[in-house]
């Protein structure tokens, strides 16, 4: 009798655990761990590039909201980026978002920087200082294929031919 009750209390234990693992998932999942009361902001980016529903929206590090959605505006053909942030984070008008890249995998998130305004963003404004996602493929293709413009060429060729006339002067 009393192994019984032991063994039963051992799995109703485990069932809860594997319960409270599974909520715990799918809260991570949805992005709604974020906490509490939370509010929309949009930003527009010309290329927004791995940002995706559920991306991480930072502020100096510490992880303050999350990306609601992204749509393309048919007008100008930019991406607009829903982001949904905690309702205590107060964000100037002129504040900036970025595109930036974690690691070296290359998650991306949308960074926030704070301007220095003293009127706030209200809920459904958007945020129209941006910075988009750096396309790596195209700065590995300008420099595996040298199509550096020809002013660039130039400017390098007088500062070597200065460097050199340095050298010249200062070891006879």
């Amino acid at each position: 009798m009393k192994n019984t009750k032991l063994e039963l209390s051992v799995g109703i234990f485990v069932i809860l655990g594997i319960a409270a693992i599974a909520y715990m998932a799918i809260k991570l999942g949805n992005g709604s761990m974020v906490g509490g009361d939370t509010y929309l902001i949009e930003t527009r980016f010309a290329n927004a590039g791995g940002i995706h529903a559920g991306s991480s929206v930072l502020m100096s590090g510490v992880t303050v909201g999350r990306v609601e959605g992204v749509r393309m505006e048919p007008s100008d053909y930019s991406a607009i980026v829903t982001l949904r942030l905690l309702s205590g984070l107060r964000l100037p008008t002129d504040s900036m978002a970025s595109v930036k890249t974690s690691g070296l995998i290359g998650d991306k998130y949308v960074a926030l920087s704070p301007g220095a305004e003293e009127e706030y963003l209200k809920p459904g404004e958007r945020i129209t200082m941006t910075e988009s996602a750096v396309d790596l493929e195209s700065l590995i293709g300008k420099m595996a294929f040298g199509s550096v413009s020809k002013n660039d060429k130039e400017s390098k060729e007088k500062d070597s031919k200065e460097t050199k006339e340095k050298v010249k002067k200062t070891n006879p």
